[in-house]
């Protein structure tokens, strides 16, 4: 029988693979033909220890040396701009992240396209990185299977139910038996509770859209830092040679293969244009993906209270892949009875127990 049986392939299953393998045979199910394909494979992926609410940054802390050693960082910075009308979004934003203040010129050698007539102050933070998001959740599918992991894609769970020694879960073409049911289906894990007659904890998937154009002006945006406006109304990252701007909206839809729809890439792209100096001539792409928040918009990690044999690892939002390695290292150690180098409070605050 399988110890630890993980519903979903993106950067929540695939971390707490690779950590639960240490304590049992896992198998992950991925619907999909491939790991990330839905909000993991289409993240900004920053990493920005400050970002986020006090436990998902107690989780960042807790990731950092993983993303060290494993390579996936890479500098990047994060400058923030502001003027009089969102003064309290950007005051509340250089202190949240703790960035330092620095002068328009200062911002504008940094990119020289922003419009100095938009904007009054700045501030930057040069401790914020790119994180290679493939070879994040490759390096997690390698510590699994070395660890005796199955993963299997193109199986979808399509039921669940509960046995006296655990659980017998069914996709299209196998049936798996499974002391423990891990739920980290992202944008889905309120349906395979239900799936699983567990009570739903009230998740909701948010569209955040991406449009990618080209450099601007042929500028060479490889060292430009990721640009946000305040209370995150917009933001603009290099990426690949090219800029990502996203209008950072979030729509709370049903679970779905997200895409992005032109008004709302249009208003987000006008939010961009509004602080630079060169328009916006054609976009390369565009695409959206499903941002998955609790209520409380703080990540779910441990054992539903009502059976603890259902394990959640779920409400990553847009923390996922900057929180992952602190996370499944947590989720790893609560299952494993291990006392955890994270506070009390912060244990507390991600659990499944708080919904009760």
């Amino acid at each position: 029988m399988i110890d630890f049986l993980i519903i979903g392939g993106g950067i929540a299953g695939v971390s707490a693979a690779a950590r639960l393998s240490e304590l049992g045979h896992v198998t992950l199910l991925e619907g999909e033909d491939a790991l990330a394909y839905h909000a993991s494979g289409r993240s900004a992926a920053l990493f920005e220890e400050n970002y986020g609410k006090s436990s998902t940054v107690a989780l960042n802390a807790a990731s950092r040396s993983f993303h060290e050693n494993a390579g996936v960082l890479s500098p990047r910075g994060l400058l923030l701009i502001g003027n009089p009308e969102n003064a309290d979004l950007f005051s509340a934003d250089q202190s949240s992240m703790q960035l330092d203040p620095i002068t328009v010129a200062e911002a504008r050698s940094m990119v020289p396209i922003l419009d100095p007539n938009t904007f009054d102050r700045a501030a930057f933070d040069s401790d914020a990185w790119d994180i290679d998001t493939d070879k994040l959740i490759q390096t997690f599918a390698r510590q699994a299977r070395a660890n005796g992991a199955l993963v299997a894609t193109k199986a979808r769970a399509t039921a669940i139910r509960r046995t006296s020694s655990g659980w017998v879960v069914s996709t299209a073409t196998q049936t798996y038996e499974a002391k423990s049911i891990v739920n980290a289906a992202g944008a889905w894990v309120d349906q395979i509770a239900q799936m699983a007659s567990v009570t739903p904890l009230g998740f909701t998937p948010l569209r955040r859209s991406m449009a990618r154009i080209p450099a601007p002006d042929g500028h060479d945006i490889s060292a430009w830092p990721m640009l946000f406006g305040p209370g995150e109304e917009w933001y603009a990252k290099p990426d690949a040679g090219a800029l990502i701007v996203s209008p950072a909206d979030e729509d709370p839809v049903d679970p779905h293969d997200a895409y992005a729809e032109d008004m709302t890439l249009a208003e987000g792209i006008a939010r961009y244009e509004a602080h630079v100096t060169t328009p916006v001539t054609r976009l390369l792409a565009s695409w959206a993906g499903l941002r998955t928040f609790a209520p409380d918009r703080t990540l779910v990690l441990g054992p539903d209270p009502g059976d603890p044999s259902f394990i959640w690892c779920a409400g990553q939002g847009g923390y996922g892949m900057q929180s992952s390695p602190g996370a499944s290292q947590l989720l790893a150690d609560i299952v494993g009875g291990r006392p955890s180098d994270l506070a009390p409070d912060t244990i507390s605050a991600l659990s499944p127990a708080r919904f009760a």
